[in-house]
């Protein structure tokens, strides 16, 4: 981060201050605390970081910000919320540098596609991107702040539950480019609609300058029928679009295909399966086209993904081939989730699948369209586990598949996991983050083969 005056914080925050200092970092946990930081005193749910204040600048911070009226001993700059002045002076901060910003967001997707794109763009230019979950109203600032002298570029993404959220984040990161991967069911509870979810991902527009790129996925149902004569908007996809893929072939642990794009051809194999990562890869390499990067030089960066966690990772495993997919879950991954099991070459191919968390009134409807999903996929064997999971079992046993299967503990459905698999089977976990079906995987990895 480069430097700023205490001075310019309070008037990009509408604060006042005490005494003017220099402040070379941003910082809202003691524990990362450094020498010449602003610590930023955050008011959450279940923590008042103002009672640490004082911690902070004894521990070398050379200001807070506050919001409440407490007593320090050393510098302050007192705003009205220190939870919004850290997204106003994310967003002053950005405004100084005059680079490439892609802003992404889509209900499934936006990581993987951020993760693709940051490959892309880094290849030419000197980038940073967002890391791990850091796509909020807290997070997104912090990555702004990253920004400095020998930064060329970023790739930044932006996550949101309500309405407003993508409007606050994109004023604050101003995008020169906006990217939205799709419009799924997820947050649906809080938006009220598909169409309200296209709405509230069409704020990233808000921070983003007219005559801009507006890349959108062209077979999202939703999506395609967005117009905008204020952008330039390009749509991406496997059945149309501006960027086509075409000749797509899968092996277990790659998948190659052809990016057909204003009269040109460039060939492109990723190191991952699934349908829903070509997708991923073609957005990516529209930012790479708009960015005028070279198109080998965007096949060749997209070449050296590396799936992250836990986030559809294939691994071939004593003959077997497990995918680990339990980062996140929404109706639209659970289906990128089956497809990508029934397009793996194997003998037996096992879904084991737990729970899809926040849909509300819609997550009895949506995971019986799960188990409707798996039997129209053809799986071979479906496990189950999980309160909601009931529901994707009973939906699949009336849709025609026998082998479906619900269980009360991972214990007792690892046990039956490994009563079944066989050398060449295929197996693919999938569930929300907060279900932790990475306890069954651990299982499983322990005992297969003993």
């Amino acid at each position: 981060m480069n430097k700023l005056k205490l001075s310019e914080i309070a008037n990009a925050c509408a604060g006042t201050f005490n005494n003017d200092c220099e402040i070379n970092g941003v910082c809202i946990d003691t524990r990362k605390i450094t020498d010449g930081c602003l610590f930023i005193c955050i008011k959450g749910e279940r923590f008042d970081a103002h009672q640490f204040a004082q911690e902070a600048l004894d521990k070398g911070a050379a200001a807070v910000m506050i919001h409440s009226d407490i007593k320090v001993n050393g510098n302050y700059v007192k705003v009205e919320n220190t939870s919004k002045a850290l997204l106003d002076l994310g967003g002053y901060y950005r405004s100084k540098f005059n680079i490439p910003l892609v802003g992404l967001t889509g209900s499934v997707g936006k990581t993987t596609t951020k993760e693709f794109t940051y490959l892309v763009v880094n290849a030419k230019y000197n980038a940073i991107k967002t890391l791990g979950n850091l796509n909020n109203e807290i997070g997104l600032p912090q990555m702004l702040f990253n920004l400095d002298d020998s930064t060329q570029a970023a790739v930044i993404e932006m996550g949101m539950n309500h309405f407003g959220e993508i409007h606050r984040l994109t004023t604050a990161a101003k995008p020169t480019i906006a990217l939205i991967t799709n419009v799924g069911t997820s947050h649906i509870e809080n938006l009220g609609s598909r169409e309200g979810i296209l709405e509230a991902k069409l704020e990233i527009l808000d921070g983003l300058e007219k005559g801009s790129p507006l890349i959108l996925n062209g077979d999202n149902d939703m999506l395609k029928t967005v117009k905008n004569d204020d952008y330039k908007i390009v749509f991406y996809g496997i059945e149309d679009g501006d960027f086509k893929a075409e000749n797509i072939t899968q092996d277990n642990d790659q998948t190659a295909f052809d990016i057909v794009y204003f009269g040109k051809r460039q060939r492109v194999v990723i190191p991952t399966i699934g349908i829903h990562n070509v997708y991923n890869a073609l957005a990516a390499f529209a930012v790479g086209y708009f960015l005028d990067i070279d198109s080998q030089m965007c096949a060749d960066a997209l070449a050296q993904y590396v799936p992250e966690g836990m986030r559809q990772k294939s691994v071939s495993y004593g003959g077997i081939t497990f995918i680990e997919d339990c980062y996140n879950a929404s109706p639209d991954s659970m289906r990128a989730a089956i497809h990508t099991l029934a397009d793996t070459k194997s003998n037996k191919k096992i879904a084991v699948l737990s729970d899809m968390l926040e849909l509300g009134d819609y997550s009895i409807q949506a995971h019986s369209e799960v188990g409707k999903m798996a039997a129209d996929a053809g799986v071979d064997y479906l496990f189950t586990v999980g309160e909601m999971s009931k529901y994707i079992n009973s939906s699949a046993k009336e849709n025609g598949l026998e082998n479906a299967f619900h269980f009360d503990s991972k214990e007792e459905l690892a046990d039956k996991l490994l009563e079944i698999l066989q050398t060449g089977d295929a197996v693919i976990f999938k569930a929300s983050r907060g279900m932790k079906l990475e306890d069954v995987i651990h299982n499983v990895y322990d005992r297969w083969g003993k």
